[in-house]
C-alpha cells in the first residue's frame, strides 16, 4: 500500500511459448525464469498481493513455490498464441473479485524482463500517484538510433523513417525512448476496460538501458546467464 492505496501484481505467464519452450520456467543459473520477477515483487514495499495468470498447472505449481499466489487458472482461449494480455487481466481482476478482493491500480510485469529491481517497482508506483495519473509504462533510451533506420519501398529504394536530417554527430541525436515492457501500472477505475493497451499508458517511468533485457530467444538467455555470472543477480 503506498498513500492508502492499493496495489495489485498481476504476472502473466501462460504455458504456451514457441521460441523457447516453457520460457516462463526455464531454469537459468538453478532458478526459474519467473522467480526473477516474483523476487523483485516480493521485495516491494508497496504491493499489496502478488498474482500469477497462467493457464498451465507446472508453471502454478513452481509460482506457488516461489512465494507468488496462483488463486485462479486462465481458461486456455485467453492463453492463445491471439490471446491478449489485457483480456488475461480483466479474467484475473474479475475472479479476485468474486473472492471479495478490490484494489486501487494494477501493477503489470512480465516474466520475461528478469533484470527488474524491486525499487523500480517502487518509484514507478510512488511517480503515478504523486503525479496522479492514470497509467504508467516503463521506458529505456534506445540503443540504435530511429534517425538511422529506413524502410524499403517496392521499388527498391529507401525512406526515412524519421523525416529528419540524419547527417547529425551521434552525441547531437536527440533522446529517443522505447517501452521496454517490464512495468506497467493503471489505475483501476470507470476508465479501465478492454480496450486499454498497456504500451500506450501514458506517463513515462525512465529505467536505464543496462535493465532492459527481454527473454524472446534462446540467445537472450544466454546474455542473461551471462549477467548473472558476472554478477548482476537481481536474486541477491
Amino acid at each position: 500500500m503506498y498513500k492508502e492505496k492499493k496495489f495489485l501484481a498481476i504476472i502473466p505467464a501462460r504455458g504456451g511459448s514457441k521460441g523457447i519452450p516453457q520460457k516462463n520456467i526455464t531454469h537459468i543459473e538453478g532458478t526459474p525464469l519467473i522467480d526473477y520477477t516474483i523476487k523483485a515483487a516480493q521485495r516491494s514495499k508497496y504491493l499489496d498481493k502478488i498474482v500469477v495468470s497462467t493457464d498451465d498447472l507446472k508453471i502454478a505449481e513452481i509460482s506457488k513455490k516461489c512465494g507468488a499466489e496462483v488463486p485462479f487458472l486462465r481458461p486456455k482461449d485467453l492463453a492463445g498464441d491471439q490471446a491478449k494480455t489485457i483480456d488475461a487481466i480483466i479474467h484475473g481482476l474479475e475472479e479476485l473479485k468474486k473472492q471479495g478482493e478490490q484494489y486501487d491500480y494494477l501493477v503489470l510485469l512480465q516474466p520475461t524482463q528478469p533484470l527488474r529491481e524491486e525499487w523500480h517497482i517502487d518509484e514507478a508506483i510512488q511517480k503515478i500517484v504523486d503525479e496522479e495519473e492514470e497509467s504508467l509504462v516503463s521506458v529505456s533510451e534506445v540503443r540504435e538510433h530511429p534517425i538511422l533506420m529506413r524502410t524499403i519501398s517496392q521499388d527498391g529504394k529507401l525512406n526515412n523513417l524519421l523525416q529528419l536530417n540524419s547527417t547529425v554527430r551521434r552525441q547531437d541525436f536527440s533522446k529517443v525512448y522505447k517501452v521496454n515492457g517490464s512495468l506497467y501500472i493503471n489505475k483501476l477505475n470507470e476508465n479501465f476496460n478492454k480496450n486499454i493497451s498497456f504500451n500506450d499508458n501514458s506517463l513515462a517511468y525512465v529505467m536505464d538501458k543496462e535493465y532492459d533485457l527481454d527473454i524472446d530467444e534462446p540467445a537472450d538467455l544466454e546474455l542473461f546467464k551471462f549477467y548473472l555470472q558476472k554478477g548482476t543477480n537481481p536474486l541477491n
